[in-house]
């Protein structure tokens, strides 16, 4: 008789989903979904508004990423003011520069010490009461005060440049509408209130050694668990090299060879497109010229790494390099190296934002260009979970009337329902017995992505996770409750 294995929903990740396993007569995967059962539509809500608005009603879509989302509206808002990246003033280009790597750094020190450590100090089949950033504090005080202390430093760089620590505003239409004094950039720098920007770099290497040496002692897992074949896309500068804030599109499939060339981000709507699912409330992008079963990517710090050529900061380019000596291939392929290449990328950030803090023009007020208004503008970004899109079009007086958002957990759905497969096909108990350990796994798997499913679906839900085992007929077999 086939069965069903419904976890509803996944926890330690922003947002709600649910992950289905059906099972044949045999007791044998025959399918699994990850379902994303949210919708909130902010493609519709900000149609109408004034285009001036859409970087600051956008951030309301979450509270991990509003500045992802500001910045990535504030790109294509400046298009409409007829203001291109290279255009914007040096002051208001590196404050939105330091505001994003701000925002990598803190979200990237969120997901691994909060979200994601449990998974690798306790293990995936560590009791329920372990799972959890207290017992991390508990077992590894220093740790955790270091994660807690980076994630702080990060918020503190967004409140001094924007305003606020969640939802504030720097960028408007064509540049900034403020920059740094010297007392907000020293606050920084002389380490007297805060742990100063070297702090920052050293915490980082240390957390780059922490993940090397814990690869090096649990490899095996590591290298196998929620491994598959993928395309991987991220944005480079011009030569190739790791670019979070504006570059070029570039994909790759799963030996290196690449897939997308170097295109303009403002062309994105040429090379992609976006499947729907009855099961999903999420999209699934992919390449058009490859295919739908061909053309999708993994986007985030994994494929960052893969893509790119050379980091542009000395200290995690010695790192890049590193991380692919051990792993042994060109590409990466295993799902839980994320974690490492998301260390590599705070490493990153703190070196950008140290350069930028010591850089005169964030301290001078020549802050906003002015061009020839169009009706059209497209920002892209690289946020912390990946490559990021904003379109709108306007009419006009002005007003929103079409607005087109491919965020970087939708690039990830692909990739994140193989993960759960491959957990499903490799670890599920064919017995029939719903184990709490195998659950763990299939959650360890979706959080490696470090989704944000609020910011993907465009609902509220419940929090207890709830897994249920029914026959053929549709009759309950088991069932268990996690809270």
């Amino acid at each position: 008789m086939s069965r069903k294995i419904t976890i509803d929903p996944v926890t330690r990740v922003e947002g709600h989903g649910r992950v289905t396993i059906h099972l044949d007569d045999y007791g044998q995967v025959r399918d699994s979904f990850f379902h994303i059962v949210e919708f909130r539509g902010f493609e519709r809500f900000v149609q109408g508004h004034p285009y001036w608005e859409a970087p600051v009603l956008v951030q309301r879509l979450c509270g991990i990423c509003p500045v992802s989302h500001h910045l990535a509206a504030a790109k294509a808002i400046d298009q409409i003011v007829g203001v291109q990246p290279e255009n914007l003033t040096p002051t208001a280009s590196k404050l939105r520069r330091l505001l994003h790597y701000a925002q990598v750094f803190q979200s990237h020190a969120l997901h691994f010490f909060y979200l994601a450590s449990p998974d690798l100090l306790f293990g995936v089949d560590a009791p329920v009461e372990k799972r959890n950033v207290v017992a991390v504090a508990v077992e590894n005080r220093e740790l955790a005060i270091k994660g807690i202390t980076m994630r702080k430093f990060g918020q503190e760089v967004i409140k001094a440049v924007a305003g606020k620590k969640i939802h504030g505003i720097l960028a408007t239409p064509g540049g900034v509408h403020n920059s740094l004094s010297t007392a907000e950039r020293d606050y920084f720098l002389d380490g007297k209130e805060i742990e100063n920007v070297d702090k920052m770099i050293e915490w980082s290497e240390e957390m780059v050694a922490f993940i090397a040496a814990y690869h090096e002692t649990n490899r095996k897992l590591l290298d196998e668990f929620a491994w598959f074949p993928s395309g991987h896309l991220s944005m480079t500068n011009s030569e190739g090299g790791m670019e979070l804030y504006h570059g070029t599109l570039r994909a790759i499939d799963m030996d290196g060879n690449i897939t997308l060339h170097d295109v303009p981000t403002d062309d994105y709507e040429k090379y992609f497109s976006e499947a729907v699912a009855q099961w999903s409330y999420m999209k699934f992008p992919y390449l058009k010229h490859l295919g739908r079963e061909k053309g999708w990517n993994r986007v985030g710090p994994i494929a960052r790494m893969n893509v790119c050529t050379f980091i542009p900061t000395p200290l995690a380019e010695k790192a890049r390099k590193e991380y692919f000596s051990f792993a042994g291939h060109k590409v990466v392929n295993s799902t839980m190296y994320s974690h490492w290449a998301r260390l590599i990328e705070m490493l990153h950030c703190a070196e950008e934002m140290k350069i930028l803090l010591h850089d005169a023009d964030i301290l001078k007020n020549d802050l906003e260009t002015k061009g020839i208004q169009t009706n059209k503008g497209i920002g892209i970004i690289e946020a912390p979970r990946g490559t990021l899109t904003h379109h709108y079009e306007v009419d006009d007086k002005g007003r929103i009337t079409k607005c087109n958002l491919i965020v970087s957990t939708t690039h990830n759905n692909d990739a994140m329902n193989h993960a759960v497969r491959w957990v499903a096909d490799h670890v599920i108990n064919r017995k029939g017995t719903i184990t709490d350990n195998m659950l763990n796994q299939v959650e360890v798997a979706i959080r490696a992505y470090d989704p944000c499913l609020s910011c993907a679906t465009q609902a509220l839900g419940k929090m207890p996770l709830k897994a249920e085992l029914y026959d053929a007929a549709g009759n309950l077999l088991d069932e268990k409750y996690k809270n």
